[in-house]
């Protein structure tokens, strides 16, 4: 069974493609015009042992928000579509990351019920101009747009670079163990029969 998907979004805003491998070496090949976004994605792959390949451009010069949140989007749809029928996955997942001072915890849950909570203060703080602030909107939209319960909860932290890698490598890690195969699953793991 092959667990790819590729997604296409284009608007009067944005215009993005992405391709996924569930079941890869961490492979990146990001390319959004804006650097902090494709360290972050390049790390997803990475710590998630995911095959990721990004091309995205969008109106930058207004603001980075409708290409962070349409990113969100074709990642959320991706992981949907890369999932089939998400027979035999574990379901959920977890973990927590260091990054230096910064602790942060992922749990999730992909159970076709789209939901966020995200914890995480930047302290009004950019990165270079990047407004990190920004992820939880990333973040949301790959929850509703994938189908999964999503708690990100950073503990504690001073360096918002060093928070939001956190961040990433604990979502990357906790995903890879919610997308991973159990042969001791049969069907979908729920009573209901459904996810």
């Amino acid at each position: 069974m092959t667990r790819t998907a590729t997604i296409e979004r284009k608007t009067k805003e944005t215009d993005i493609v992405i391709q996924i491998n569930l079941d890869g070496k961490g492979k990146a090949d990001i390319v959004t015009t804006i650097p902090f976004l494709d360290h972050m994605l390049t790390l997803l792959a990475k710590h998630g042992f995911i095959d990721l390949t990004v091309q995205g451009r969008g109106d930058t010069d207004v603001d980075y928000h409708h290409l962070v949140e349409d990113m969100g989007i074709c990642l959320g749809e991706a992981l949907k579509e890369a999932l089939g029928d998400k027979k035999g996955i574990a379901r959920y997942g977890s973990a927590t990351v260091p990054m230096d001072e910064s602790l942060c915890g992922v749990t999730m849950d992909i159970s076709g019920r789209p939901y966020l909570i995200f914890n995480a203060d930047f302290g009004n703080k950019t990165i270079k101009d990047f407004d990190p602030l920004l992820f939880g909107e990333f973040f949301k939209a790959v929850s509703d747009h994938s189908g999964m319960t999503l708690h990100i909860n950073v503990m504690y932290g001073n360096n918002p670079h060093h928070v939001i890698e956190s961040v990433f490598k604990a979502f990357a890690r906790s995903l890879n163990k919610a997308v991973s195969m159990d042969s001791r699953i049969s069907g979908v793991m729920s009573t209901k029969g459904t996810l």
